[in-house]
């Protein structure tokens, strides 16, 4: 039994030894290099910036070479009027070649190359604000899964040092049956109450194994892989509730992310309202046609090369109706984001709101708990001596070690609630 206990006991420092030490600064860094999720986003992002350019905007004119050769051979039999003789012309060979460049390049469209540079300006900071949101996303949940196994190497911490107190328990009990001063009943409790925390011991460093895997999962590596975490759950000061409340409708990029949906979608209702306008395009180019004919009748040889210039003009006047359609079904969902961005404010808002009461609770339970546990101790190792000197009873003692490991599983509790609270609010603030 005392080789086991040692085992269980000594088992977190074996890990500190053998481990890598994980901090969570260490932890964020590997998330933003390896998560999955984080990477589509930014290649995402990158597309959206390839597409915003003059040219995928209709602003830049086009220019393209074609080029095409035929090569005939053919019997040719001719009939002159008023002639019984024919003309035969066996194998003749026609040959042609014609190639040419043209450059087309849309002067005016109503406006349209203008409004859509702009949008593909506005969905390219769209897209680098949803690659920061899921950046977000990850960092929040790297911090929150790391911290979960912070906690729960803390409670394993609890379990050990009442195990260290129900050790020593035994001891007592031991010494006075031998003494002849208590009953085998009470040291065989102590045993088995023994026992059971040794159980918890074992089923916490399970649940600590099971933690450090999902963070492994998060970090985009290899579930298996071996680290150490810190001892303690740091909390950072925040602004004040007034500030923070001022602050999220413009830094917020669930926020942003409904308004840049917005402005994209009013640019989008402002390009289908220039389609009723004309357009005028620029034609310039330069062509050769060379032909030859080798049957000894009509153009033995054509050349025709030379330059090109034009415009065109294109005025809608009837389209079905589907000009209006496609303009009415704009401003609809124009009206449909503009719902949508009041409605994310609302919901961002509460849920500030949210984890700012849940961090205000808890940090008021974190003070109160904390006395808890100093008293909770102090009355523990006052039970265990009273026991000792023959003034106490096992179930003095047991109900105080019940009072301390509850009373640390509390404290580790509030802690990991209090720090993931601070999290979803520096989330909200976009200052993770």
């Amino acid at each position: 039994m005392k080789k086991f206990l040692c085992i269980i006991i000594a088992f977190p420092a074996f890990v500190s030894i053998h481990a890598q030490l994980l901090t969570v600064e260490n932890a964020i860094d590997i998330t933003l290099k390896n998560n999955f999720n984080i990477q589509v986003a930014r290649n995402n992002a990158d597309i959206d910036k390839t597409n915003n350019t003059p040219g995928n905007a209709g602003m830049l004119p086009t220019i393209g070479a074609t080029g095409t050769g035929s090569l005939t051979q053919s019997n040719l039999i001719q009939k002159i009027a008023g002639s019984d003789s024919l003309r035969k012309y066996p194998d003749v060979i026609g040959k042609s070649v014609n190639s040419g460049i043209a450059l087309s390049w849309t002067l005016f469209d109503g406006g349209k190359m203008f409004i859509t540079k702009n949008k593909l300006g506005e969905i390219e900071a769209l897209g680098e604000l949803q690659f920061k949101d899921t950046l977000m996303q990850a960092v929040y949940n790297a911090v929150t899964a790391y911290y979960n196994v912070v906690s729960q190497k803390q409670q394993l911490a609890s379990i050990n040092e009442v195990i260290s107190y129900n050790t020593e328990l035994v001891k007592i009990l031991q010494t006075s049956f031998n003494a002849g001063l208590s009953p085998k009943t009470g040291l065989l409790q102590a045993q088995i109450d023994l026992n059971v925390y040794k159980e918890n011991a074992i089923n916490q460093q399970s649940v600590i194994l099971t933690s450090k895997r999902a963070l492994n999962q998060i970090l985009s590596r290899d579930v298996n892989i071996s680290f150490e975490v810190s001892d303690s759950i740091p909390l950072k000061s925040l602004p004040d509730i007034k500030y923070l409340s001022q602050k999220i409708d413009s830094v917020n990029i669930n926020i942003l992310e409904m308004q840049k949906t917005a402005e994209i979608a009013r640019l989008t209702s402002k390009e289908f309202t220039t389609l009723r306008l004309p357009k005028i395009t620029f034609n310039t180019g330069y062509n050769i046609l060379l032909s030859t004919n080798s049957g000894g009748f009509g153009l033995l040889y054509n050349r025709n090369l030379g330059p090109s210039i034009g415009a065109t003009i294109s005025i809608p006047i009837y389209q079905g109706g589907n000009i209006n359609r496609q303009i009415t079904v704009a401003k609809l969902q124009y009206q449909q984001a503009l719902t949508g961005s009041e409605a994310i404010k609302l919901a961002v808002n509460m849920q500030l709101q949210n984890a700012l009461t849940t961090y205000e609770n808890q940090m008021q339970l974190l003070n109160i708990e904390k006395d808890n546990v100093a008293l909770a101790k102090e009355n523990l190792q006052i039970a265990i001596q009273r026991l000792r000197l023959g003034q106490s009873t096992i179930l003095e003692v047991r109900l105080a070690e019940d009072s301390y490991e509850q009373s640390r599983t509390r404290l580790t509790t509030f802690e990991f609630n209090l720090k993931t609270a601070e999290t979803k609010l520096r989330q909200l603030i976009s200052d993770l």
